[in-house]
């Protein structure tokens, strides 16, 4: 007998079809499938209002959703026309579209979860490659053979062989798993960031549990399609106990504390604290820690842990009025009630400060060096910090007492001389 020939590739059934009329055919079911693709899928764009089309990215479906519905209908056409005649002009479109469409979405998805960077791109070309080689290979023919020369690489444990294919084939597919919990995340979070009748905290505490909860699934449902008993997770879990309970307390403590801020909300995106020191406005809580940016610019990097722990001071909790109180220090000489006046102008000139609560002047204590005044406004902007505000009253106080002839006095000493002993040889001496 003699030996079965060898399979052909989709490239040599191609060209056998070169010189056959029966390749138009195909070619016009192609083109006829890209056309229904591409017009069905802007139909679907453009019949979504402009907020969901932002928000769900819908001007980029085209370049993914174009080539998958133009495989589907190649798919759906192919066996009607092989009943007359050869398809090898679609078998070959079918991994093209395939490939085309699976690197498309990879990276729309990339796209939505990480902002556009040089090593997103490098990834994109990497995976593009990677894609395309084995389109490549399958059109030759070698696929296959290279499939199994990597799954003859490797070892068995246990009741499982691990192979070079197998292990290539579980990062692949914890890969795509991740990033379509990850994108899928990040659409929920720009639904619930849209959601007006949620509070900021709350959005991002929904968003940060969804995308924890959707991580979890993506691994649990990567690891069986890879051949990993889920069992062997229960020996990772006592580890995790373990290790949570010698060394990573801490961090567990900071996760825990984030949530606990985003629910309870207590401090909020925006809200103004003072806490260890530091004076700013909250601007990122994220799980583990909180940014507070200062008025100078610089951010400082704050353990949850530590927002739960210390005591923060927060002015725009409930109420963004905050009153500040000013000393100040006269001499005894001085009018009192000129200087009331002279501090209550200085107060009411200043921009900042509220009108209502009126300002007020206070008569502090006698002090050794002369008399201790305070001045205190209220202001509704802490965002924009107390220290220019400090400064311009100050300055103002300054020129009213200059104009007036009122005295900051000086630090003071009252000497008595003792009077000479009866015996005024004995003083001399």
């Amino acid at each position: 007998m003699s030996a079965e020939p060898a399979v052909q590739s989709l490239l040599d059934a191609l060209l056998s079809d070169l010189s056959n009329t029966i390749l138009m055919t195909q070619a016009g079911v192609l083109i006829a499938a890209l056309a229904l693709g591409w017009f069905a899928v802007h139909r679907l764009v453009a019949r979504l209002s402009p907020l969901s089309r932002d928000s769900w990215h819908a001007g980029e479906w085209p370049r993914f959703l174009v080539p998958l519905v133009t495989l589907f209908l190649v798919l759906v056409a192919r066996p009607l026309v092989a009943g007359f005649q050869s398809v090898h002009l679609l078998d070959l479109a079918v991994p093209l579209l395939l490939s085309m469409a699976i690197i498309q979405s990879t990276f729309f998805f990339l796209r939505s979860i990480v902002q556009p960077s040089p090593a997103l791109r490098a990834v994109e070309r990497v995976v593009s490659w990677m894609v395309w080689g084995a389109v490549a290979l399958h059109i030759l023919g070698y696929l296959d053979k290279l499939v199994a020369g990597m799954d003859a690489i490797g070892f068995t444990l246990g009741k499982q062989h691990i192979s070079l294919y197998t292990a290539l084939l579980g990062l692949i597919t914890i890969a795509v798993t991740l990033i379509a919990s990850l994108s899928l995340g990040r659409l929920v979070e720009h639904r619930l960031i849209a959601a007006t009748q949620l509070s900021g905290n709350m959005k991002v505490a929904l968003s940060k549990l969804v995308r924890t909860l959707l991580t979890v699934v993506a691994v649990l449902i990567a690891l069986p399609m890879v051949g990993i008993d889920l069992t062997v997770l229960s020996v990772f879990g006592g580890a995790l106990g373990v290790g949570l309970g010698l060394g990573l307390q801490k961090i567990a403590s900071n996760y825990v504390s984030g949530f606990t801020l985003l629910l309870e909300q207590s401090l909020r995106l925006g809200d103004m604290v003072e806490v260890a020191g530091r004076y700013g406005e909250v601007t990122r809580i994220a799980t583990r820690y909180t940014v507070l940016r200062d008025l100078d610019g610089t951010e400082t990097i704050l353990p949850n842990e530590t927002l739960i722990t210390a005591p923060v001071i927060n002015r725009s909790l409930t109420d963004k009025d905050n009153r500040i109180f000013l000393p100040m220090q006269v001499g005894y000489g001085s009018d009192l009630d000129q200087v009331k006046d002279v501090m209550l102008a200085a107060a009411h000139d200043c921009d900042r400060v509220l009108k209502e609560p009126t300002p007020a002047v206070f008569l502090k204590r006698f002090g050794d060096n002369g008399i201790d005044m305070e001045l205190a406004v209220w202001i509704d902007t802490p965002e924009a910090g107390e220290r220019q505000l400090v400064s311009d009253l100050n300055w103002a106080m300054w020129r009213g007492f200059q104009a007036a002839g009122i005295e900051i006095p000086y630090p003071q000493r009252v000497v008595h001389m003792a009077k000479a002993m009866a015996n005024p040889g004995v003083a001399e001496a």
